[in-house]
């Protein structure tokens, strides 16, 4: 994102070493909890369905409303910590996302928490661009650097296991509201961290922003979700319905026409076009489709149809995270460079397109051990080598001047990707549960069985989605020589503007240090000993 590159002359001077430390404990809270809120809320749905009493149709936008407004202003986010002090716009967005778990909690109606989910994703992703922007800016030293990336990295990778047992608690002895107040003893640790120990600095030239791209991609993606949802209630053939999706899609084209003519576009679309680079895209954006559906649809197996408690099921989870976190760092340090990202991602996908196809067959009266923590420890290990290669590979040889935006568009296609296929999915499983009940008798388990054929189906496409992308990953993604030839290339072309004498042999211009596993959130940094230097 554009913001992790220095926005200030002020913030290019690093922090006194004291306080240093102190602001990398601030921005980890910060980002804890923007990342808390991933799964914490997946724990606590079902209790919120049954306290609010919305329909199995609706429950999607809980978790899709937050994506998407999360995904979709990523990059605007982005450009907000460039146009102004980093350090406003950093407790702007804890203030608001703080205001936002206040509605959330105190929610009297559907339409009342799905606002503030909606709400809770803007703020993220204004929040999250200025949190790693202060990070890069605070520490320049590259030992400093690395060690802070290390304990960020490390707060971001296990706040998806800790929103999953939090959740459990708070949902199980409290109440589920308290999954979303819990937010506002972080926003408070975090600003009044902020407000004593970050400094405030200028930017040196404020880059204008593309509104025009960011509500044509706004609205084009909120009418694509919003067409699959209302599918599920209207039908596929229902004039909103296509004209919801024929509307987005429209939008979408749009956005596109306006990016080419804008003279300082808020999505380059050279970034995307590069094979290179949007294999890596798709690669995301079809996993993300995958583990928002493994989540959802698993936390209400577990919950409503097997009776665990929302602790339970949150520990129940704790096996897929560990495996992710495991081969992300795998895959990241000793395969990538032996392999290459294709034979990774392709492998991933494989992996996970067998785990779907392993969850196929739960049913009613599976077990556990049997029928879930097998599929959960293999998605677990092929998304791991699907996210880290995926990211590392998204900002291969990309210009510097594209290297935070290459780096944000792999979260926003995470996040928009889980969106839409949350949406599509829900309406999918929802309507293969209708017509199971339609088409079989009316016996005691009825309810259950037929929602669990919803899931399997759902779990089905899921698993034609990942062996999709096990193809396309073969065919757009590059060799490991390939990849090495694009890191050399970024690492000529500022050499060859201003030759240097003697220089140590081509390192990568930039590396992507992946911060948040789960959701994919990378920062792209120079490496050290290379020619590139963070810019505007």
């Amino acid at each position: 994102m554009s913001s992790v590159t220095s926005s200030a002359i002020g913030d290019r001077l690093a922090a006194p070493g004291d306080r240093r430390w102190l602001i990398l404990v601030v921005v980890a809270v910060a980002q804890l909890m923007v990342v808390l809120d991933a799964t914490i809320v997946n724990i606590a749905l079902p209790s919120a369905q049954q306290a609010l009493g919305f329909a199995n149709s609706e429950r999607q936008w809980v978790v899709t409303a937050y994506a998407l407004a999360f995904g979709s202003l990523l990059l605007v986010g982005g450009r907000l910590g460039d146009m102004f002090s980093r350090k406003q716009v950093f407790i702007t967005g804890l203030i608001g996302f703080a205001i936002a778990s206040a509605i959330g909690g105190a929610a009297v109606s559907f339409g009342m928490l799905v606002a503030a989910r909606a709400l809770q994703g803007a703020f993220g992703a204004i929040l999250a661009p200025a949190a790693l922007g202060t990070l890069v800016s605070t520490f320049q030293d590259p030992l400093e650097r690395g060690r802070a990336f290390g304990v960020f990295g490390s707060v971001a990778a296990g706040g998806g296991a800790v929103g999953l047992i939090l959740g459990g608690v708070l949902t199980q002895y409290l109440s589920w509201r308290w999954c979303l107040y819990v937010n506002l003893a972080f926003a408070a640790i975090a600003v009044a961290g902020a407000l004593a120990w970050i400094r405030s600095s200028r930017p040196a030239a404020r880059p204008p922003m593309d509104w025009p791209g960011a509500v044509l991609a706004c609205a084009g993606l909120f009418l694509i979700v919003f067409g699959f949802s209302h599918a599920e209630t209207a039908g596929w053939t229902a004039a909103l319905t296509i004209g919801s999706l024929v509307g987005g899609v429209v939008l979408l084209a749009g956005f596109v026409a306006a990016e080419q003519r804008a003279s300082h576009p808020l999505l380059p679309l050279r970034v995307i076009l590069d094979r290179t680079r949007g294999g890596s895209y798709v690669a995301v954006g079809i996993s993300g489709i995958a583990i928002f559906g493994t989540f959802l649809f698993l936390t209400y197996y577990l919950q409503v149809v097997k009776a665990e408690s929302p602790l339970t099921t949150g520990l129940l989870f704790l096996p897929m995270i560990g495996c992710i976190l495991l081969s992300s760092n795998l895959s990241s340090i000793a395969l990538l460079p032996r392999l290459g990202p294709r034979v990774l991602i392709a492998a991933g996908m494989l992996l996970g397109a067998g785990g779907m196809a392993y969850l196929t067959q739960v049913t009613v009266t599976s077990s556990y051990a049997s029928a879930v923590l097998p599929a959960l420890l293999i998605l677990g290990l092929g998304f791991g080598m699907i996210f880290a290669p995926a990211i590392n590979t998204a900002t291969a040889g990309v210009a510097r001047q594209d290297s935070g935006v290459a780096s944000a568009l792999v979260n926003t296609m995470q996040q928009v990707g889980g969106s839409i296929g949350t949406s599509a999915l829900s309406t999918i499983a929802l309507t293969a549960t209708a017509g199971y009940l339609v088409t079989h008798h009316a016996a005691a388990l009825a309810p259950a069985v037929a929602a669990t054929h919803g899931y399997t189906v759902a779990f089905t496409v899921s698993a034609a989605l990942l062996g999709l992308g096990f193809i396309l990953a073969i065919v757009l993604l590059p060799s490991k020589h390939r990849l090495a030839e694009l890191r050399n290339a970024a690492t000529a072309a500022p050499a060859a503007a201003a030759p240097a004498p003697a220089a140590p042999a081509p390192q990568p211009a930039f590396e992507a240090i992946p911060v948040a596993l789960c959701s994919c959130s990378p920062v792209v940094t120079p490496v050290a000993g290379s020619a590139a230097t963070p810019v505007r």
